[in-house]
């Protein structure tokens, strides 16, 4: 099976085994066909990016980027570049931002969200279609910060859904989070 024919069947699995995210899992999957380029930076209206919940080995924490261009925390994550396997950008991405090593992701996608980047320059506004992947460290979790972090912090995942000063899809990361430990 291709990275397209996986993303397409991943996100197919997604729409099923999370009810209250249909509609965006059906969006997600409309953008996924409407153009060859959607994986691309230079495609105009939009494209995929992959993103890492990256939890600590006890599942108690998730390291956050302090994001060096829009001044705000979120999770690890960066653009695909023509790559369609988004599972492989998540991970690429949660190493390259945090330092780390001994990194395990998930298969399953674990939260879609799309959200409109600012026009910035000569770069004009357009949408990010994030696929979020669960990115676990499995060893050191001591981490570097990188160029495009102003810092890194681990985070109790519990602390987090309360966080107003936080994005909302980091909220709702920590709530589906949360259900799903207590759950097992």
């Amino acid at each position: 099976m291709t990275s397209f024919t996986t993303l397409h069947a991943a996100l197919q699995q997604y729409a099923d085994s999370a009810p209250a995210q249909v509609a965006v899992a059906a969006q997600f999957l409309d953008f996924f066909h409407s153009h060859p380029d959607v994986f691309l930076r230079r495609h105009p209206p939009g494209h995929f990016t992959g993103s890492a919940w990256l939890v600590s080995a006890d599942g108690e924490r998730v390291l956050l980027t302090h994001h060096r261009k829009l001044g705000r925390w979120f999770q690890p994550g960066g653009h695909a570049d023509g790559d369609s396997n988004l599972m492989r950008v998540a991970l690429r991405e949660a190493e390259e931002e945090s330092g780390l090593v001994d990194l395990v992701v998930e298969p399953a996608i674990f939260d879609l969200d799309r959200h409109l980047i600012p026009a910035r320059g000569a770069e004009p506004a357009h949408w990010h279609y994030d696929v979020r992947f669960v990115v676990r460290a499995t060893a050191s979790e001591a981490f570097a910060v990188g160029e495009e972090s102003l810092d890194l912090a681990w985070r109790p995942v519990a602390d987090l859904v309360t966080d107003e000063a936080l994005d909302a899809s980091i909220r709702r990361m920590a709530r589906r989070w949360l259900a799903r430990v207590a759950g097992r």
